[in-house]
């Protein structure tokens, strides 16, 4: 027996939710996938697992989303709130977007690009690990086989959800990851290097001695890189990609990433190769922003958008 309960949440304007949540429209439907104007995905709160239906039942200037939680056990008043906590944080929900577009207006390329992604927020992984996670497997790899890779690991990996005829998947806890082997996890796909990176900071997270989630509230970004980068296997590029896709710091730019440095060369630079930083100078123009200007133009380049600067 499913048990049901629904919320309406609201959202700081501008918000276009369909927009946004493009980018999950060919996942795994076992997973997390946007289709037919719905987002799904399995949610762990309060210890128990929860199948989050997300839709939008407003517009981009007065957003409000409708979520539909479904479970197998009965939802009380906590759940709920802890629910809607997590779609505030997946899609940024509390992010004023006025301030970046504001900043962003003295550069003509980016305000155009802004101006038809108008209302675009980059989601957030629910937590922080699955971020670092992520990242690992997306080292010097493409990111169609990266995310084959991420998909094998939440099934092989993830607990298990039941509802009615639909199965789904969860991101595995560091718990989890943590006692099982490095072998096991390699079978997945993965090389041992990185295997044992995923396995190491599970380890070291279960022992208390990684506080991602703690990593949220530190303001000095450097030193949230420092703290990453001292883990195994956690080099500067991967720790300023967890941070931009996994604790919401928009000021992150990942100028190593070969995808985003294409990117600012394609709109700014005439598709000439460009070095981190190049690519750095050029992001001073969008000041706190940079990592969401990156996020832009890769949703720009998916889309066809061909405003480049002269």
């Amino acid at each position: 027996m499913a048990f049901t309960e629904s919320l309406q949440v609201e959202a700081a304007a501008p918000f276009n939710f369909d927009l946004t949540a493009q980018i999950f429209r060919n996942g795994d439907e076992q997973i997390r996938t946007f289709q037919d104007g719905i987002f799904r995905l399995i949610l762990k709160l309060n210890d128990h697992l929860i199948l989050a239906e997300v839709s939008s039942v407003g517009t981009t200037e007065q957003p409000k989303l409708a979520v539909q939680l479904r479970a197998n056990n009965s939802l009380t008043s906590g759940d709920k709130q802890k629910a809607e906590e997590a779609v505030r944080f997946i899609f940024n929900l509390d992010f004023d977007l006025c301030s970046f577009y504001r900043n962003i207006n003295g550069d003509r390329v980016m305000s155009g690009i802004a101006k038809q992604l108008y209302g675009l927020k980059n989601p957030t992984t629910p937590t922080v690990f699955e971020s670092l996670v992520d990242s690992i497997i997306e080292q010097q790899i493409s990111i169609k086989v990266a995310i084959a890779l991420e998909e094998k690991l939440i099934k092989k990996f993830g607990e298990r959800l039941d509802i009615g005829d639909e199965t789904y998947f969860a991101f595995p806890t560091p718990q989890i990851i943590a006692v099982a082997s490095v072998e096991e996890i390699q079978r997945v796909g993965l090389s041992r290097r990185k295997a044992e990176y995923i396995h190491g900071a599970a380890e070291l997270i279960v022992a208390g001695k990684l506080d991602l989630e703690g990593l949220k509230s530190q303001e000095n970004a450097d030193e949230i890189v420092r703290k990453l980068d001292a883990v195994r296997g956690i080099g500067v590029w991967t720790a300023e990609l967890t941070m931009l896709r996994g604790m919401q710091r928009l000021d992150m730019l990942p100028a190593d990433d070969l995808g985003i440095r294409r990117v600012i060369s394609t709109y700014y630079c005439g598709g000439k190769p460009i070095n981190a930083s190049e690519a750095r100078e050029i992001a001073l123009r969008w000041g706190r922003w940079k990592g969401l200007a990156a996020f832009y133009l890769i949703i720009a380049e998916i889309r066809g958008i061909a405003i480049k600067e002269k």
